[in-house]
Order: C-alpha cells, then sequence, then structure tokens
C-alpha cells in the first residue's frame, strides 16, 4: 500500500529527473544553404523561387534557403565549381549552360531535337532511364543529382526575320554550347554573354536574338521587347534542367528534410508544366509584341536531318554519350509511331 510518506518521498526523487529533461533536448539548429538557379530575377520567380518558399514554409525553421539568381554569387558556367567546393549549396540549372565535367553535358539544355513536347522529359528519366545516368555520373563527381524536368522549347527571337533556313547564315544568337555547336553548321555565331546583359546587347547590335526559350520567356524576362519576330520552328521541344545539390550537404539532411526538398521540386515541376504550356500558346495566339514566322516545314526537314548525323557525332565520343543517344533513339522511335499527340505533325 502506497503510504502519504512514500508518496512524497517518490515525488521528490522522480522530481529532478523530471526537471532535468529539458535541459538535454538541444533545439536543432537551423540548416542554411545559399542556392543559386541559371535564370534572372523575373524569370527566377516562376521556374525556381516557388520550390525554394515551399521548402522555407514546410521546414518549419529547420531549414532555410536563400535564393540567388543568375550570376549573382558567380557566373553561370561556374556554378558546377562552386557547387562541387560548397560555394554553393544548391543549384538550379542544365547540364550545359553550368559546365558540367561529366559526359553529361551536352544533353542538359537542349540537345537537338532529343524532345518534342514538355512531358517528354520526366518520361525519358523516369521510365527510359535517364534518372539512372544522371545519379551516377553526378555521385562519381561528389554532387548529388535530385530531380531532372522539362520546360519550354529552343525557338528563335530575333530582330531579322527568319523565313528560310538560309536566313540562319550569320545570325549572332545567344544560345547553349551544344545549340550553338549544333546551329554553326548554318552559319549561326554563337555569343557567349552573361544571361542579364542578353537584352542589351541585342539593343546594342551585339546580338541579332536569341535561341534559348519559348515565347513565354521572351515576354517574362523582357527579350520581346527589344526583338521583333518569333519562330514557330524549334530545334529542341523541351530543357532538359535538373536540382542538384552538395553532396555532403545532402548527406547532413535528416531523411525528412531531403524528403520535404523532393516534394518540393516535384511541386515545382508540376507547376511549370503548365505555366510553361499554356504560355506557350497564349502568347503565340494573344501576343502583340513578337511576328510569328515558320520556314515550311519541308525546308526545316534539312535542319532535323542534320540533327541525326549530328547524334551519331556525339554517341562517338563515349560509352555514356552512346547509351543516352541510344535511349534518345528508342523513345523518339516509339513516339513517331505513336504519332499525334506525341508528334508535332
Amino acid at each position: 500500500m502506497t503510504t502519504r510518506r512514500g508518496f512524497i518521498k517518490g515525488a521528490a526523487l522522480a522530481a529532478p529527473a523530471a526537471l532535468a529533461t529539458p535541459a538535454i533536448v538541444k533545439a536543432q539548429d537551423t540548416i542554411k544553404w545559399r542556392f543559386q538557379t541559371y535564370a534572372g530575377a523575373a524569370l527566377g520567380e516562376q521556374v525556381t523561387k516557388p520550390i525554394i518558399d515551399y521548402i522555407n514554409k514546410a521546414a518549419n525553421g529547420q531549414l532555410e534557403i536563400e535564393l540567388f539568381y543568375a550570376d549573382q554569387i558567380v557566373p553561370t558556367g561556374e556554378l558546377f565549381q562552386a557547387l562541387q567546393r560548397g560555394t554553393i549549396d544548391g543549384v538550379h540549372s542544365d547540364d550545359d549552360s553550368m559546365a558540367s565535367p561529366t559526359p553529361l553535358r551536352m544533353f542538359g539544355g537542349y540537345f537537338p531535337f532529343a524532345t518534342k513536347h514538355i512531358l517528354d522529359v520526366p518520361v525519358l528519366f523516369n521510365q527510359y532511364g535517364l534518372a539512372e545516368i544522371w545519379d551516377e555520373e553526378y555521385a562519381k563527381v561528389g554532387v548529388k543529382w535530385l530531380s531532372a524536368a522539362g520546360q519550354d522549347p529552343c525557338n528563335f527571337n530575333t530582330t531579322k526575320e527568319i523565313k528560310s533556313v538560309d536566313d540562319l547564315d550569320g545570325l549572332k544568337l545567344y544560345t547553349f554550347p551544344t545549340a550553338g555547336r549544333f546551329l554553326s553548321q548554318f552559319g549561326v555565331v554563337p555569343v557567349n554573354i552573361p544571361y542579364e546583359d542578353a537584352e542589351v546587347a541585342v539593343q546594342t547590335g551585339e546580338l541579332d536574338g536569341m535561341a534559348w526559350s519559348g515565347i513565354t520567356e521572351d515576354y517574362t524576362v523582357g527579350w520581346a521587347n527589344v526583338t521583333d519576330y518569333f519562330l514557330t520552328n524549334n530545334i529542341s521541344g523541351a530543357w532538359i534542367g535538373s536540382f542538384f545539390v552538395n553532396q555532403e550537404r545532402w548527406a547532413e539532411l535528416p531523411e525528412h528534410l531531403q524528403s520535404l526538398v523532393m516534394a518540393a521540386i516535384e511541386a515545382g515541376h508540376t507547376y511549370r508544366n503548365q505555366w510553361y504550356w499554356g504560355g506557350e500558346a497564349r502568347l503565340r495566339a494573344t501576343g502583340d509584341k513578337l511576328a510569328l514566322r515558320t520556314v515550311p516545314a519541308d525546308e526545316w526537314a534539312q535542319v532535323e536531318e542534320a540533327a541525326v548525323k549530328f547524334w551519331d557525332e556525339i554517341a562517338e565520343e563515349g560509352e555514356v554519350h552512346q547509351k543516352i543517344v541510344d535511349i534518345f533513339r528508342d523513345y523518339n522511335q516509339t513516339i513517331n509511331r505513336a504519332g499525334p499527340p506525341y508528334t508535332n505533325g
């Protein structure tokens, strides 16, 4: 039987332990990351900031990410090195723009005619094996690849009319390294400048335009204000870009925060899918700043045929190159057999 004296004695012994418990539970220190996107501020508001906002709101103070836009910490071409050494903790970019030192470099951004629509990208990664390749290759160089998604096609917005393939000859265009390498055979002069300088470069005549995006970006970032024409023919149906983090920073994250980051990225992919898909249609149909031009399909076919030879050339550069090109070939054979809406006509 518990006596009053025994109860009081037991309570007295238990009290110090109970009171001590809060003292040994230490609140988790906030993990802070610096994150840079390839996109300038206007575009970054749509393609990267929603993901960062999602994480910062849902992490309940356990993870805080500071977002920087194109070239704010380091030039875009140095993003990979900065990520690898920990100057930046996370990056949103394509492999091509950030000068990835892997065989994947030329396949990020716009690999000529590899895709036709925005949803081709997640299908290629999740159903055709690109995700495993990206994960393995980046693990070799100390970077954690998280996820890839598609965005807009690679069209041309220019100050000069393009009504035939011959009109490409001599055009000075801001474009991606691999896209520029491909287009140079048609006389295009690729110009490499900081992203935020492209608009002024058109105004001063240093550039004739861009082969960088679809029409949604042209209006969003102001390029539609300084160019006159939009070519509906594209050299790629969707940009391939990814989210990356420093391998050590990722390993330090508790599992629930890793899951949160991945959920935010996937939510961001969904948002961009509808933002670009709707924007491309609406601005082509109702936009009043860029006049639409189209090279006839039978003539543009010579550009598509050149891409087939370009793929062969790239495939010869290594085993990983060959594997990725084979995946693109396999996928394109499938959608070409399936027909519309998977193909463009």
